[in-house]
């Protein structure tokens, strides 16, 4: 790991995308009335709460239609703020929220591609594994502080993950625009 000396845009608009959608996340419950959202339970990949959601103003009926359709939003698994649900369960929120510390950390620091990298992914990505499939198959119940651990360390490794792969992005066009201006240069 070595302290970045000149940070891509390209990495700068992820973080600030991820960084404005955690501010919204928090911001949407306390905006909204007061116990205005209730129980948003349903199901990951559809949208079942389009009546409560319609409802809404702009931008929370956008933050909140995301959440309904990327997050199964059980209101046992949620976070409360102003009386109100938020637009993603526990462990969805820890995910939002790693993946923008971890963009911040690729703000400020190159990590390489290793094997000591590569056992932090799976360190990263073990426990919510455990987690999901002990509670898949009825060997306990997590609870809402676990999936926040576990989301964390997921949310954290993805947001690496993506500035890594930004910084290869940028090094492959650094590289391309290089040998094209030699090729140029050789004519």
């Amino acid at each position: 790991m070595e302290k970045r000396e000149k940070v891509s845009k390209l990495l700068l608009v992820f973080f600030t995308i991820f960084l404005i959608i955690s501010i919204l996340h928090f911001l949407a419950p306390l905006s909204l009335p007061r116990d205005s959202v209730k129980d948003l339970s349903g199901l990951t990949g559809i949208s079942d709460n389009e009546l409560q959601i319609s409802k809404m103003t702009f931008p929370w009926n956008v933050l909140y239609s995301v959440g309904d359709r990327l997050c199964h939003q059980k209101a046992e698994r949620s976070f409360y703020i102003n009386g109100n649900q938020m637009p993603f369960c526990s462990r969805c929120t820890a995910i939002l929220i790693g993946i923008t510390i971890g963009l911040g950390f690729m703000i400020l620091y190159m990590i390489p591609l290793n094997e000591k990298f590569l056992t932090v992914i799976i360190l990263g990505i073990v426990p919510i594994g455990i987690d999901g499939v002990g509670q898949l198959f009825g060997f306990w119940e997590s609870t809402n502080v676990l999936r926040v651990i576990t989301g964390s360390l997921v949310g954290i490794v993805c947001g690496f993950a993506i500035g890594m792969i930004i910084d290869e992005v940028m090094e492959i066009k650094i590289k391309k625009n290089s040998s094209g201006n030699n090729r140029m240069k050789n004519n």
